[in-house]
């Protein structure tokens, strides 16, 4: 699906997006789309598969604080079809690692100031781009043919030093080192895969309208999927003890 098939089917009543950025502008999407009911939504997109190096972090990250320091309430919609982060010795030298932990931090406070930050992943993303954009959204949906990957298991071989046999094998039983959507959405990471071939639109206005949820449910949905079966009770604990250690 490209861009422009994507937003017709979010936005039947009309959207306004723009290219932008310093370098790779068709890469990078920024604007406003209007729900079937009138409501505004505030876009942003990394897409056309391409990786996301310091300048495409920076003018993400530089829209996402404008829409933070708007006083509209209106969500926010990250458009996600990337490679992984841009591995250059220039992007390396200038901090790339800094400026996605920006980028993300960027998206929670948007959060944090009433936007509500929904990822739609409808490609490819992997790496620290894929944990900068989409799952640096308050909410993460998909489309089939997504396909994401915090980590593909030949990298994961040469940073654990762990063949990339025992890789494949544990993958097969622990979505926790797999890539692909099926897995992702196993560990509560994906909330929903919607039906690329229906609209869009209802689907989004029905997820708006909910209410937004108070605390970070992907440990709990991970459990409720059987992907991260202990998550959420580790983390819990460690949240309880914390508690009691400040109050000791």
């Amino acid at each position: 699906m490209t861009p422009a098939e994507l937003l017709a089917s979010l936005f039947p009543a009309g959207h306004q997006l723009r290219a932008g950025g310093a370098a790779d502008d068709e890469n990078l999407l920024f604007g406003t789309g209007t729900l079937t009911g009138g409501a505004l939504v505030h876009v942003v997109g990394a897409v056309n598969g391409a990786p996301v190096g310091v300048d495409q972090a920076l003018r993400l990250a530089a829209e996402v604080l404008a829409v933070a320091a708007r006083d509209d309430g209106a969500p926010l919609l990250f458009l996600v079809d990337t490679a992984s982060q841009r591995m250059s010795r220039r992007d390396e030298l200038l901090g790339l690692s800094e400026l996605l932990a920006h980028l993300a931090k960027s998206l929670r406070l948007a959060d944090a100031r009433g936007h509500r930050t929904v990822g739609l992943l409808y490609g490819g993303s992997a790496a620290g781009a894929f944990i900068a954009t989409a799952l640096a959204c308050e909410t993460l949906v998909a489309l089939p043919g997504a396909h994401p990957a915090v980590m593909d298991l030949p990298s994961m071989a040469r940073v654990t030093k762990l063949p990339l046999a025992v890789l494949e094998e544990k993958a097969k039983a622990t979505p926790v080192f797999a890539p692909g959507l099926a897995n992702l959405a196993l560990t509560g990471a994906i909330a929903e895969t919607w039906d690329g071939d229906a609209p869009l639109g209802p689907r989004l206005e029905a997820l708006l309208a909910r209410p937004a949820e108070s605390a970070d449910v992907r440990a709990r949905l991970g459990r409720e999927r059987g992907g991260r079966t202990r998550a959420e009770a580790i983390a819990d604990e460690i949240v309880a003890l914390a508690a009691a250690h400040a109050h000791g």
